[in-house]
């Protein structure tokens, strides 16, 4: 069965870190193996230059896999970040963020996906992410 947006926003809600749940990020899409997550614009998450920094970005970025790894698995399964690549490439400035993600590979163990961020309303990307979890727990249900 595939992950609902309500099932992917309750995962969120039940599993991360009261500041990861701050940032007040909102589920848009889940499906088998793929979530998107909105960071609204917040002024506190504003850099030098007026732009949204890198540390929130990155922290959605590794929020939105879990929920698409989660929609690949049938439901939540307890894993750890092993690694994350991202690339910059322009800034998001006073609107929110769109971060969508997709499992590439699930194994028994480790699974691999990669993360696009666009600024709303915007098409081309302004970062783009590689990720690596080490999976800590049976597959729901077994």
């Amino acid at each position: 069965m595939a992950l609902t947006v309500a099932d992917a926003q309750a995962i969120l809600s039940a599993n991360f870190a009261p500041w990861v749940l701050d940032l007040n990020l909102k589920v848009e899409m889940a499906g088998e193996g793929t979530a998107r997550i909105r960071l609204p614009f917040d002024k506190k998450l504003v850099r030098v230059g007026g732009t949204i920094c890198g540390q929130a970005l990155m922290t959605v970025a590794d929020t939105v896999m879990v929920l698409a790894v989660a929609g690949a698995s049938g439901g939540f399964r307890p894993m750890t970040t092993v690694g994350q690549t991202i690339s910059f490439m322009k800034p998001v400035s006073s609107v929110d963020a769109l971060v969508e993600a997709r499992v590439l590979r699930l194994g028994k163990t480790l699974a691999f996906g990669e993360i696009a961020i666009r600024a709303d309303g915007r098409d081309e990307l302004v970062a783009h992410a590689t990720t690596t979890y080490a999976i800590l727990g049976p597959p729901p249900g077994s």
